[in-house]
C-alpha cells in the first residue's frame, strides 16, 4: 500500500481517493504498459497473464471510479488518471528497486554500494584517488563509476541510477545537497601560436572572432558564456561541440579554435601539446568541484566518509 504526496506532479485531490487501494502492482503494470504499448508485451514484461494484469487494473477502476486506460486499436493509451499514476511510478518505482537491492546487499552481509555519475569528465582521474583509499576502509562497500551521465546527471540522481555527482555546475534543489570537495580556476586555452598566447588575461570582446570549443552542456551553464560573455554581451563567432577533452586540445593546438578547461587539467596536457592558458577576464572564473546527494544520505556512513575523502584529495 502507498501513501504519496508531491505538490509538484500528483494532484493531491485524486491521490486522496486512491491511496488506500493503489499498490506496487498498478504502478508496475502503468509503467509497462507506457514503455511497451501493448496489454501483451507489459504482461510479458511482468511475467503476469494478460488477464491477471487486465483484472488488476479493472479492480482498480472499480475502486476509483475512472478508467485507468483507452484502448487504440491494438495500442492502450493512458487516461488523465492513468497518467497521474504512471507520474508517481517514475518516481517511486526506482526507489523501491534501490532499496531492495541495499536489503538483499545486507542480507548477503554486505554494507552497500556506492553509485557515482560524472558531470565532470576531465574529474575521473582525480577520483581514482579518492576511490582507492576509500575502497581500503569499506571492504564491504562497492563503488561503480557512470560516465554516460557527465551531460546530465541530475535526473539520474533523482531517478536513484546514481547515489552520488560529480558536477562543476550545480543545480540547488531542495531535494539535493551538494558538498564543494576542491576549488580551481577556469581557464582559457589556446594554441601557442595563438595572437592571444603571450597575454595574462583575456577580455570578452578579443573573443568575438574566435571559434569557441567546449563540451556539450546547455550554453546557459557553460562559465564562459554565463560569468564572462553574456554579461558583457560578447559573444564567440562559432560554438562548437566535441566530448572528448584530447580532440578538443588537439583541435586548439591546431589552431582550429580556443577552448575553456579547468587549469589544473591544462597543466596535465602542456607539456605533451603545444598550448597554453590565460586568465579569462582580468579577475579570471574561480570555481569548486561538488560532490551532489539526495538530502538524507549524507547521514549513510560510508557517503559521508567518501565525502571527508574527497575534501582531502585535491
Amino acid at each position: 500500500m502507498i501513501l504519496s504526496h508531491h505538490p509538484m506532479s500528483i494532484d493531491h485531490a485524486f491521490l486522496l481517493r486512491v491511496h488506500i487501494m493503489l499498490e506496487r502492482i498498478h504502478l508496475a503494470i502503468l509503467s509497462a504498459i507506457e514503455e511497451q504499448g501493448t496489454l501483451t508485451q507489459a504482461a510479458e514484461t511482468l511475467n503476469l497473464t494478460q488477464s491477471a494484469l487486465s483484472h488488476s487494473i479493472k479492480k482498480l477502476e472499480g475502486q476509483i471510479g475512472t478508467p485507468i486506460w483507452e484502448k487504440q486499436g491494438r495500442s492502450l493509451r493512458l487516461t488523465s488518471a492513468g497518467r497521474r499514476i504512471h507520474a508517481l511510478s517514475r518516481r517511486l518505482l526506482p526507489q523501491f528497486e534501490h532499496t531492495e537491492l541495499l536489503l538483499k546487499q545486507i542480507a548477503k552481509g554486505e554494507m552497500g554500494s556506492l553509485r557515482i555519475g560524472m558531470e565532470c569528465h576531465p574529474c575521473y582521474q582525480w577520483l581514482l584517488k579518492v576511490v582507492a583509499p576509500f575502497l581500503e576502509q569499506w571492504p564491504a562497500v562497492d563503488v561503480d563509476v557512470r560516465q554516460e551521465f557527465q551531460f546530465g546527471g541530475l535526473r539520474a540522481l533523482f531517478d536513484y541510477e546514481i547515489d552520488m555527482l560529480v558536477t562543476p555546475d550545480p543545480l540547488f534543489k531542495p531535494e539535493l545537497e551538494y558538498f564543494p570537495v576542491f576549488g580551481y580556476e577556469h581557464r582559457l586555452v589556446v594554441a601557442k601560436s595563438h595572437p592571444l598566447a603571450e597575454q595574462q588575461w583575456v577580455s570578452p570582446q578579443q573573443l568575438s572572432n574566435e571559434v569557441l570549443f567546449t563540451y556539450p552542456v546547455e550554453p546557459e551553464r557553460l562559465d564562459i558564456f554565463s560569468q564572462f560573455l553574456n554579461p558583457a554581451k560578447c559573444s564567440v563567432r562559432q560554438h562548437k561541440v566535441i566530448e572528448t577533452t584530447e580532440i578538443m586540445l588537439q583541435m586548439v593546438a591546431s589552431g582550429r579554435g580556443i577552448c575553456a578547461l579547468p587549469g589544473w587539467l591544462v597543466q596535465e596536457y602542456e607539456s605533451s601539446l603545444p598550448i597554453t592558458s590565460l586568465r579569462i577576464g582580468k579577475q579570471g572564473i574561480q570555481k569548486d568541484i561538488y560532490l551532489g546527494i539526495r538530502k538524507g544520505d549524507e547521514q549513510i556512513p560510508y557517503v559521508s566518509e567518501f565525502i571527508n575523502l574527497a575534501k582531502k584529495t585535491s
